[in-house]
Parts: structure tokens; sequence; C-alpha cells
């Protein structure tokens, strides 16, 4: 059976001048163990950075090819938006990565950052764009109150 590796916690960094900052040391060791590495892209949805290990990418463009017609419009926007803004973050001997400008105006991030473990992915935000977005999920979540049927294993 295959380990799953999965990127939780919520943790506050900072973020220096060159825009370097430190992956949290759960997240290094999911891609040290792995021999992965991490990858990250704006958001389709959000004013925040979505990160994951590359192999995460490579199923969803797997995905990509199988479930959408290679010439489609969706098709096209899709990959244009994830696989071409999408770069591979190296970690340095101190465990931080440097982000694109890019990445860091999308995200309105400064001079911290809130990496939200989302499983498969994780998120990074400015800390208090973060603050607002957790506190909108927890209302809607409280007032819809979401049923969830975990499948027993084997099927």
């Amino acid at each position: 059976m295959r380990k799953t590796f999965l990127f939780m916690d919520t943790i506050l960094n900072k973020v220096d001048t060159k825009g370097r900052v430190s992956l949290p040391s759960d997240y290094r060791a999911i891609v040290k163990e792995t021999n992965s590495e991490i990858v990250c892209y704006r958001s389709l949805s959000a004013p925040c950075i979505e990160g994951c290990l590359e192999d995460l990418l490579d199923k969803l463009a797997s995905d990509m090819e199988n479930s959408l017609d290679f010439f489609s419009q969706e098709q096209d926007d899709l990959t244009n938006l994830i696989f071409g803004d999408a770069k591979r973050y190296p970690f340095d001997s101190t465990g931080r990565i440097m982000l694109s400008e890019k990445l860091l105006k999308h995200a309105d991030i400064t001079t911290s950052a809130v990496f939200v473990g989302k499983g498969r992915k994780f998120q990074i935000w400015n800390p208090q764009n973060w603050e607002k977005e957790e506190a909108r999920i927890r209302a809607e979540v409280l007032k819809n109150r979401p049923s969830l049927k975990i499948k027993p294993e084997g099927n």
C-alpha cells in the first residue's frame, strides 16, 4: 500500500526582502521523503498561492488529457493558467523557497505569509487575507453543516 503524504496545519512565517520564506519543516520532510519538488502557481479562485508536489500536477495533467478534449478552449485555458504559471521551487539549505514577484503580488504578500495545509496541496496567504477567508469559511460551514461520507477502505 502506498504511503499518503498530506500537507496539514496553518503556519505563519516571515518573508525577507528578497521574497524568501521558510517552507514549514513538515512540508520539507514530505518533499524529502517523496523525492519530489514543490510547485507553486497563482490560485485560480483566491488571492493566494497554490502549492503542491510535482507528482500532483503530473496526475492533474493526465486527468485533464483523459477528461477534456485536447483541442477544447476549456483544456487550453486551464493548461495555460496552471502549467503556464507553475514553477518548481526548490528550498535552500536553510529550508527557504524564493517566491517570484508575480506570486507575491498576486497574493499581496509582503513581510509574512501563512501556509495553509489542504491535504495533497497547500496555499500561501497574506495573513490578514487568510484571517478574513478563514472566518468566511467557518461561517459558511456552520451555516450549511455539510456532511461527509467516508468510504470504507478497499472501495
